[in-house]
Parts: C-alpha cells; sequence; structure tokens
C-alpha cells in the first residue's frame, strides 16, 4: 500500500470524520479529522494505540495529563488509558491500535 495520508484528509464542517487506512489482525490505522471546536469525551481503548497529528492544534488530555497536539505530536497510549480530546482548529491525525 502506497498513499499520500494528506490528501485523504477531509474535514467535516463540525465533529469528527474517520477513515480506516489500513486493517489487519494485529494492527488498525485509521485517520481523523476534526472540525474546529470539536470534542471526543473521555473514553478508554482496549488496545494499546499511537496518535501522531498531521495537522492542526488541540490538546488530548491522557489521564489527567493535557497534551499540546501541534503536528509532529506522537503520543503513545496504553490499553484502557482514560483519554479525551478537544481541536482548537482544524485537526487531523493518525491513530494506531495494536494488539500488543
Amino acid at each position: 500500500m502506497n498513499s499520500n495520508i494528506l490528501k485523504m484528509i477531509e474535514y467535516p464542517k463540525q465533529g469528527i470524520h474517520s477513515k480506516s487506512i489500513f486493517k489487519n489482525k494485529k494492527m488498525d490505522v485509521s485517520l481523523f479529522s476534526m472540525a474546529k471546536h470539536s470534542e471526543m469525551d473521555e473514553h478508554t481503548s482496549t488496545k494499546h494505540a499511537t496518535i501522531q497529528v498531521l495537522e492542526g492544534k488541540g490538546i488530548f488530555n491522557l489521564e489527567g495529563n493535557k497534551i499540546k497536539m501541534n503536528p509532529g505530536t506522537f503520543i503513545i497510549m496504553n490499553k484502557n488509558a482514560v483519554h479525551s480530546l478537544k481541536a482548537e482548529e482544524n485537526t487531523s491525525f493518525l491513530l494506531t491500535l495494536t494488539n500488543a
């Protein structure tokens, strides 16, 4: 597979758009595009995850620690970690879930 991820970004007028990029038994990669001022409430994941911010600006709250989301930010998250996020401007990121 060879794709230009940045060309795949589609911002909704409001809310969040997600698109599956790759999936197999061990890994699931999705592209998330969040409209300015959209939020994801606190939740957990049953898998380990990494987040790589591609565009935009926001705040990622990981177990009470606020992490600034800027292009290039890379976040590692253990499974079952409580997290939430808010886009301060149109923001896109890759979410990779693994069974590791």
